[in-house]
């Protein structure tokens, strides 16, 4: 099923005034992370009208409408208005005049209004509805803020993963989700994750039972959403399995087509984990810098071998 979100959710997210009380707006939804500024259907062109799509109203838009004369006007109004449009919103708290409020009434259409600029709001809505109706997946992990690097930790109930996040919030580091994580695919290269809201801010330590981040460790430990950079893999240590002590080629994982690295953590008494992940996510931070601590050791062996012959 397509995914929509509820035009309520967006008023209450940009605070948006609504100018029309008395219009309906429980069942009303929005499935397009786009917006149209109606400004050649406001000239009478309604070939490939977005009608789909909530309707911004801008400083030229009001200015245009504003020049015509009244039944030129009104004509306009009938005719945005004989289609099923989300919502009309007017920025920089323009105030429209009443006759639009009479008519968004009569047609079951909320006319909406915001103090930001056109611009600003246009990229503002835009980008939270992206994520809103992004592809989403739940998976099965902890999501933690690692010095800014969104670190997914994953691998079989009860091996560690709650435990590890744990001792990384106690070392200023930020929880994002625990258990369960939603996966939401902003972009070909993004990938946010998030945790369902009953359960944010939450972590389940067995033997303990649930314990509340945020009430606990104050609200520099916990964050709404991250960036998923790194992915890693908690296992049981496996002695007869080579694990990579280099790494010079980097393994990927794959969520909803995109491919994020990812290392597998042998788990054996001793380890300390909080240090490794503290330390995968500094290294990884480093590669995106252009640095990679395995190739400038290779580069110096070869170096060296070189001189020796």
């Amino acid at each position: 099923m397509d995914r929509v979100v509820k035009l309520k959710k967006i008023i209450d997210k940009m605070k948006l005034k609504n100018l029309t009380p008395e219009v309906d707006i429980a069942n009303i939804s929005v499935g397009v992370p786009d917006i149209n500024r109606p400004a050649l259907q406001l000239t009478g062109f309604f070939e490939h009208f977005d009608s789909e799509r909530v309707q911004i109203i801008g400083h030229v838009e009001e200015t245009y409408l504003g020049g015509l004369p009244v039944e030129k006007r009104e004509e306009m109004y009938d005719k945005l208005f004989s289609y099923q449009i989300p919502a009309i919103v007017f920025t920089r708290n323009q105030e429209p005049e009443k006759r639009i409020i009479e008519k968004a009434e009569a047609a079951g259409i909320p006319v909406l209004q915001t103090e930001m600029p056109t611009s600003e709001f246009t990229a503002e809505i835009i980008r939270w509805l992206n994520v809103q109706l992004a592809p989403r997946i739940s998976i099965h992990g902890v999501l933690v803020d690692v010095y800014g690097v969104g670190v997914l930790i994953m691998g079989e109930s009860g091996i560690g993963k709650s435990e590890a996040a744990l001792e990384l919030i106690k070392r200023g580091h930020r929880l994002v989700s625990d258990d369960v994580v939603e996966i939401r695919k902003v972009s070909d290269e993004t990938l946010v994750g998030t945790a369902p809201e009953i359960t944010r801010h939450f972590i389940e330590l067995r033997g303990i039972g649930i314990v509340d981040v945020k009430t606990l460790y104050g609200v520099q430990s916990v964050r709404e959403t991250q960036n998923i950079d790194l992915v890693i893999t908690l296992e049981d240590w496996d002695k007869d399995k080579d694990y990579d002590r280099l790494g010079l080629e980097e393994q990927h994982t794959e969520f909803l087509g995109n491919k994020v690295v990812c290392h597998n953590l042998p788990i054996r008494p001793g380890r300390n984990l909080s240090i490794i992940v503290e330390t995968a996510a500094v290294n990884h931070r480093q590669k995106k810098m252009g640095y990679n601590a395995a190739e400038a050791l290779y580069k110096r062996v070869q170096e060296n071998l070189s001189k020796n012959s």
